[in-house]
């Protein structure tokens, strides 16, 4: 699998974007078209095999402050095999996720060809190392990416069959590449992903429009009033809703509202009252200036 031809490319570009690697270039702008987190994970898969990388992975948690709650895991291949391993807690913690992207931002080389250069394993996890390297994932590199509404870690980690040596050619060749792709893909995975959360729980338009109604702050009589309904359909719909969701508190809904975009930021919330931007100067202070349109 290769990445699509970018000739022709899906948009005419300008000669100042043209300065950054071809192949980096290619993968960006079939990302600008995606629809899908499919698609977009099927894109970092055909970027990794481009490079013999083909086994790619990605592990987020909902927060790197508690490592326990992983909150989806996908890869390239058939990774049932760590499942055995990972089922003790003690050795799933020193995991590359785990015991270093959880922390840090720094991209490091991973697999068993870098053993000698990471923090001491224990030997349990040595052992995981050697396993992976039978099954073609000797050498890799790992990206640490964040997402931070709702507060989250994740990793992308892009592998295959190479030596030391090699892997290192690898990361001195297309290490911008990869980790501008990890970044950039991972921010548009995810927004896709939080998209499709209505159509992955099942969520119908009515429990949609219940759901932006919680977000305003509505109660049930005045749901009721305003979708010219029973209070006890409103009170059917908002358990169907939960049932489908997992949420149960009011706030809680209303933070999913705000996540699923169907309640504007109030942070930027549109208004009459004439807009203002903050102007910040190292060497000269700070202002507040109404916005010029021009």
């Amino acid at each position: 699998m290769k990445l699509p031809d970018a000739t022709p490319p899906s948009r005419e570009t300008c000669a100042a974007e043209r300065h950054v690697p071809d192949l980096l270039q290619r993968f960006l702008l079939r990302l600008e078209t995606a629809e899908s987190s499919l698609e977009v994970w099927r894109l970092i898969v055909a970027l990794g095999r481009e490079l013999q990388l083909p086994f790619v992975d990605l592990i987020s948690a909902s927060s790197w402050r508690d490592w326990k709650k992983t909150r989806f895991i996908r890869t390239s291949y058939d990774a049932s095999w760590l499942s055995a391993h990972n089922s003790d807690p003690e050795l799933a913690r020193w995991s590359y996720f785990r015991s270093h992207a959880m922390d840090h931002l720094t991209p490091i080389a991973v697999g068993l060809e870098f053993l000698d250069e990471y923090k001491p394993l224990p030997e349990a996890r040595v052992e995981v190392l050697r396993d992976a390297a039978r099954r073609g994932m000797r050498a890799g590199y790992s990206v640490p990416l964040r997402y931070n509404a709702p507060p989250q870690a994740a990793l992308i980690t892009f592998g295959g069959d190479h030596s030391r040596r090699d892997m290192l050619t690898i990361i001195n060749a297309h290490g911008w590449t990869l980790t501008t792709a990890a970044l950039t893909g991972f921010q548009r995975y995810m927004y896709h992903f939080g998209r499709e959360f209505p159509e992955r729980n099942r969520i119908t338009p009515k429990q949609l429009e219940l759901l932006e109604l919680i977000g305003a702050g509505l109660q049930d009589k005045q749901i009721a009033d305003r979708l010219r309904v029973s209070v006890s359909a409103v009170r059917q719909r908002l358990s169907a809703l939960s049932q489908n969701t997992g949420m149960t508190s009011r706030a809680e809904l209303a933070a999913l509202a705000m996540s699923l975009g169907v309640l504007p930021d109030p942070l930027n919330r549109p208004g009459d009252a004439e807009a203002q931007i903050l102007v910040e100067m190292d060497e000269g202070g700070a202002v507040l200036r109404p916005t010029v349109v021009l």
